[in-house]
């Protein structure tokens, strides 16, 4: 089988790249080995917003002025492109504009404020202005920032309606295909047994699965956390919200149509973040969002959902798309730097007009070749953390003892001589083991309790509890205890 481009991922990126595509006339072919949307995407609380995370002021000391007005402008971009595909899509995602504020924590300083606000407005968004405080009733936030014309949408909703347009435009999307062995520009085997050619591939897969080590020097990855706490209709302005807070806290509101007309709002509220793998407390810090939304919001009901997503941080902020360094035909679009929905959209935009060979403004910037000289303090810390996780994965002991201590549903590291295994116990008892040995470059995964999966701490390759791969840079899954 055969195709102008051949995209792997089915997510926010690859989704708009094959769908930008397909309006060119390139033939198209999307691989995913779940569903559409069925990675992080999923998983987004879909903030679309030109307010980085990193804030302008950093943006503009690691890439200059015009770096960060480049940013501004692509992230608007996006958010733009977003609204223009729904309309002339005629897709009912909930895409709605709505204002964000940024607002620093109790006896925080208000001068990151003023910084962020000069450094915002030569970054050309010169319609963002302080406010005595957020519309929010029973919380004074103090004086924020309001960031105009943001949006939110429903990002599932959002890819079926790409769906049926890549598709009408002559697409073939394939989920539940894994791709297996990736050779430049040419080839992608399946391990379904069929295999793919193209004049391109798209790597948009969260982070690259076809490269080894380079972009996983460049970008650490986070998990996130995420509470939806039911509140009465309309007790919360709907707007987007974020503090300054490290981890900083990030809110919106999504209205529920209940089918007995019991119509209400959910606030849904992350942060919590930590290195992936490298914390095994997910329900303290389900707690910790949880009491801090209720001495905020205290209309809160009840909690009716949580969840973790992972969140890639480039070094320097901002994401790496365009040609996978080394490679002449190979895409990536990866480090989303909690901006998943817009740096995918951007990483839409960019590849389309590089594969068709059109000029953006925005190549250099994003270029994953990029060396960033002011972010080398940070790149020797990240890399000593990845390091250590290593030596102490591989020299310390196991989590239990015996896998009879282990408990049903539950997982645990044990170690038997030299090797350490990776084993869990079903809730029927059934004891299941696997190397615990990460197939990307080695590393020693950890039981995530919260998740029920296996965390890899040196570069946030994730597995399920019985070892199958579920999230890069690993593309295979855990390998069998017996080989340890």
């Amino acid at each position: 089988m055969h195709a102008d481009v051949c995209i792997v991922g089915a997510g926010i990126a690859g989704m708009t790249t094959a769908y930008l595509l397909s309006r060119t006339g390139r033939t198209v072919i999307v691989l995913d080995d779940g569903h559409i949307g069925g990675g992080m995407t999923e998983r987004t609380t879909a903030h679309l917003c030109n307010a980085i995370d990193d804030r302008y002021f950093e943006i503009e000391h690691l890439h200059g002025e015009k770096g960060a007005i480049l940013a501004a402008e692509s992230h608007t971009a996006a958010i733009d492109r977003i609204e223009a595909i729904v309309v002339e899509e005629g897709i009912d995602c909930e895409f709605e504009r709505l204002d964000g504020y940024l607002f620093v924590p109790p006896n925080g300083s208000k001068d990151v404020l003023e910084r962020e606000l000069n450094a915002a407005h030569r970054a050309g968004l010169t319609d963002i202005d302080r406010v005595g405080r957020a519309p929010i009733d029973d919380f004074d936030t103090g004086m924020c920032l309001c960031f105009p014309r943001q949006a939110q949408f429903h990002p599932m909703k959002y890819l079926e309606g790409l769906k049926y347009a890549i598709e009408r435009n002559g697409g073939r999307i394939f989920t539940g295909t894994h791709a297996g062995k990736i050779e430049d520009g040419a080839r992608i085997e399946t391990d379904s047994g069929f295999a793919v050619t193209a004049d391109a591939i798209v790597m948009a897969t969260n982070t690259p699965v076809n490269d080894i080590v380079t972009i996983h020097t460049k970008q650490y990855s986070y998990t996130t956390y995420v509470i939806a706490a039911r509140i009465p209709r309309g007790s919360v302005t709907r707007a987007l919200y974020w503090d300054t807070d490290d981890p900083y806290h990030y809110i919106r509101v999504q209205s529920v149509s209940a089918q007995d007309g019991d119509d209400y709002d959910l606030l849904i509220v992350g942060g919590e973040d930590h290195k992936s793998g490298q914390a095994d407390d997910g329900d303290q810090r389900y707690e910790n969002l949880e009491g801090w939304a209720r001495e905020r919001f205290p209309m809160i009901e009840n909690i009716e959902m949580r969840w973790s997503g992972q969140v890639m941080e480039p070094v320097d902020g901002l994401a790496f798309i365009g040609r996978n360094p080394g490679d002449q035909n190979v895409y990536i679009i990866t480090g989303d730097s909690g901006m998943g929905m817009t740096h995918g959209t951007i990483g839409g935009i960019l590849v389309t007009e590089l594969i068709v060979g059109d000029p953006c403004p925005w190549e250099s910037l994003y270029d994953p070749s990029r060396i960033t000289l002011r972010t080398s303090l940070q790149y020797a810390r990240e890399n000593i953390n990845v390091a250590v996780q290593y030596f102490e994965g591989y020299l310390s002991g196991g989590d239990v003892d015996s896998p009879e201590e282990i408990a049903p549903g539950e997982g645990a590291i044990v170690r038997r001589g030299i090797a350490k295994v990776a084993v869990y116990r079903d809730e029927e008892g059934t004891l299941h083991e696997r190397s615990a040995v990460c197939p990307h470059l080695g590393g020693i995964v950890s039981w995530n309790t919260s998740e029920k999966t296996w965390d890899c701490p040196c570069h946030g390759s994730q597995f399920d509890s019985y070892g199958r791969v579920i999230t890069g840079p690993a593309n295979s899954d855990l390998g069998s205890a017996k080989d340890e």
